[in-house]
């Protein structure tokens, strides 16, 4: 259904991971995609990393950067999205590390009025240690050596590491949001335009992806299983502030229980700011 896809990595001052991120995409069998990092405040050292890519990835690279107001990543997802060219996008966070395949294989399943839900092998603090102290390449590991991490503690699992043809049962639960999570999710971009976009109401960690799906699912747009074909690595990270959990749950009860599918404060608001900005200079 696609031709160009724009892969929008959202970061925050972690350059180390930021940094094996964009080798991994640079590493893609499928080259026809875009990236976009949505930079959620970071200081100049993220801005470097950007840069020292871009001559190096083979693909466009956006730097979208916000000021640092606290935990915003649905608005600078936004940001990145209207800053986007592809008509698909994959989300990714930018301490997840895409195998080769992965571009090729979210383009093989892309449909619109589907949204692809991926998972991810996630790293012991001391693996990703090693990971980010030597360079190492863990989104290229073999099954084999994979097993040999799992059993000495370093990975938590190994499904989303095969490549599987799952066919009709990737759709087996189409109306089902939990478990979708944006460190890899992928949409048409014209099914984020029917939601609006993510709502930037939801700030501070948790459930803004959450909200995204439970408003594409009311939309009419269906899920579809991306295991066992779009893996990706992640590496370990301390576990963010949740102080603002219980709002935000709150929150997304009121959309669960209603029928409201466009954000109260999404893409189309921040187009229209931009726009306002732009005639007041």
């Amino acid at each position: 259904m696609t031709d160009l896809i724009s892969v929008i990595v959202t970061t925050y001052n972690r350059e180390d991971a930021l940094d094996l991120a964009l080798r991994a995409l640079a590493r893609q069998t499928d080259r026809n995609f875009e990236i976009l990092v949505a930079d959620d405040g970071s200081t100049p050292a993220t801005a470097a990393v950007v840069a020292d890519w871009k001559n190096e990835l083979g693909a466009a690279v956006t730097h979208v950067w916000q000021e640092n107001r606290g935990f915003r990543a649905g608005e600078i997802r936004n940001r990145a999205i209207a800053a986007s060219r592809g008509d698909y996008c994959i989300f990714l966070d930018g301490d997840c590390l895409a195998r080769p395949e992965f571009v090729a294989r979210h383009r093989a399943l892309a449909e619109r009025g589907w949204f692809v839900v991926g998972n991810r092998i996630l790293l012991s603090p001391v693996l990703t240690n090693r990971v980010l102290m030597h360079e190492l390449a863990p989104e290229a590991w073999s099954f084999a050596r994979l097993l040999a991490e799992r059993a000495k503690g370093g990975v938590n699992r190994l499904m989303p590491a095969l490549n599987l043809p799952l066919g009709g049962l990737r759709r087996i639960s189409p109306k089902s949001w939990v478990g979708a999570r944006t460190c890899n999710l992928a949409v048409a971009r014209a099914d984020i335009d029917r939601v609006d976009g993510f709502d930037t109401i939801f700030n501070g960690w948790g459930l803004e992806d959450s909200d995204l799906v439970v408003r594409l699912l009311k939309a009419g747009v269906r899920r579809k299983d991306g295991r066992f074909a779009t893996g990706v690595v992640h590496l370990w990270h301390p576990e963010a502030d949740r102080s603002s959990l219980r709002r935000n749950q709150q929150m997304l009860d009121d959309v669960l229980r209603g029928n409201r599918v466009r954000a109260q404060s999404g893409l189309s608001l921040l187009a229209s700011s931009e726009r306002s900005r732009e005639t007041a200079l």
